[in-house]
C-alpha cells in the first residue's frame, strides 16, 4: 500500500487521520512541525503528503516551496475555511489539492484514495508505450515525461494529467468542470480555480502560452500540430 505523510501540529488531527488511514491499510508517517515534516518527507519519500498550512518552525507554504524544489509528490493542503489566500498561495506554490478545516476525516481519506487511484491508473493504464507527438511538444504517457523542442519539462502529477487531457483533445475546448472530472475525478467538489492555477504553472514551464489557449468564459484548448 501507499506511504502517506501527515504533517499537522494538532495531535488530535494526527491521531484521527492516522487511525482512518491505517484502517485502510496505508503506511502512515506523521510530523508535528515544519522542519520535522520536511525531514520526514526526505527520509520516507511518501507517495502523498497531507500538509497543514499553520505549522510551528516553518509554515506549510514555506515547507511546500522547499519540497517542490526536490519532489513532485502529491500534496493535499489543509487550510482554514476562511483563509482563501492560503488556498490560492498554496496552489501557486505547488499544492495539488486542498481541504478546508474543519473537515470530515472520511472526506480527506476519500480525497487521498481518489488521488492515489488516479496516480496508479496513470502509471499502469495499458498505454505505457503511448506517445502524443506534436510538432514541438512530445508527451510520453507511460514514462510521464514531457519535452518541448526536445527540451525536457518537469511537471507535477496534476500538471502532467491536465496537459495530457488537453492534448488528447487537441483543438477541442474543455471546460474547467470537464478538466476537474478528467484529472481530479467525477466526485471532486473543490474550487474550479485549481484548474486555472495549475494550468498557469504548465504554461510557465512549457515556455510558450500558445500551447494552451484560454477561451474566455468557457475553458481551455490545446494547440499544436500533430506529426
Amino acid at each position: 500500500m501507499a506511504k502517506i505523510l501527515v504533517i499537522d501540529d494538532e495531535p488530535s488531527i494526527l491521531n484521527l487521520v492516522t487511525s482512518y488511514l491505517k484502517a485502510d491499510g496505508y503506511e502512515v508517517y506523521t510530523a508535528g512541525d515544519g522542519p520535522s515534516g520536511l525531514k520526514a518527507a526526505r527520509v520516507y519519500k511518501p507517495d502523498l503528503v497531507v500538509l497543514d498550512v499553520m505549522l510551528p518552525g516553518m509554515d506549510g507554504i514555506e515547507l511546500l516551496a522547499c519540497l517542490r524544489r526536490e519532489s513532485n509528490v502529491y500534496v493535499i493542503l489543509l487550510t482554514a475555511r476562511t483563509e482563501e489566500t492560503d488556498k490560492i498561495v498554496g496552489l501557486t506554490v505547488g499544492a495539488d489539492d486542498y481541504v478546508t478545516k474543519p473537515f470530515s476525516p472520511r472526506e480527506l481519506v476519500a480525497r487521498i484514495k481518489a488521488a492515489l487511484r488516479r496516480l496508479q491508473t496513470g502509471a499502469s493504464s495499458g498505454s505505457e508505450r503511448a506517445v502524443l507527438a506534436f510538432r514541438r511538444l512530445r508527451i510520453d504517457i507511460g514514462a510521464r515525461q514531457v519535452s518541448v523542442d526536445e527540451r525536457p519539462v518537469k511537471l507535477t502529477a496534476i500538471e502532467f494529467d491536465l496537459l495530457r487531457a488537453l492534448a488528447e483533445n487537441r483543438g477541442r475546448v474543455l471546460t474547467r468542470e470537464q478538466l476537474l472530472e478528467k484529472v481530479w475525478g467525477y466526485d471532486y467538489f473543490g474550487d474550479t480555480r485549481v484548474v486555472d492555477v495549475h494550468l498557469g504553472h504548465v504554461r510557465q514551464k512549457l515556455g510558450d502560452e500558445n500551447f494552451i489557449v484560454t477561451i474566455r468564459g468557457v475553458g481551455y484548448r490545446f494547440e499544436d500540430e500533430k506529426i
